[in-house]
């Protein structure tokens, strides 16, 4: 595992306790889990993910993540409708570790409630609860 200075924390991103990022694209949120996630998960080896067209509320359980040490759920940043999902996790969940933020997105949210965005922990905030 790495020290937390060497992860990467984007600041134009949101920030949930559960390790999950979201950021606003247009009208949508693209989810995920942070560098600190996947680092202390180490390899990962499937990822499970809800259909596109379900809904969630903000905190719910949507899937899971594998890795060689580990199974961890994973919950909403935000509630609302998934209208995509990252299918090239199927073949290639090591995205999740090698590119958080960018290839290893898991899905794409119609949010219900834009402002839920701001509950989340900014880049900042999110450094300081890791930090205890």
């Amino acid at each position: 595992m790495k020290d937390v200075s060497e992860l990467s924390f984007p600041d134009d991103i949101r920030y949930a306790k559960s390790h999950e990022w979201a950021r606003a694209e247009g009208d949508t949120v693209k989810v995920g889990i942070t560098d600190y996630a996947q680092d202390q998960l180490g390899d990962i080896v499937f990822v499970e993910l809800p259909e596109v067209g379900e809904s969630f509320d903000k905190g719910a359980e949507f899937g899971t993540v594998e890795s060689v040490k580990a199974v961890s759920e994973l919950y909403m940043p935000v509630g609302g409708e998934i209208v995509a999902v990252n299918s090239a996790l199927e073949d290639a969940p090591e995205r999740v570790n090698n590119t958080p933020y960018s290839e290893g997105w898991m899905l794409e949210v119609k949010a219900q409630n834009a402002s839920e965005l701001d509950s989340l922990m900014d880049m900042e905030a999110y450094l300081a609860s890791l930090k205890g």
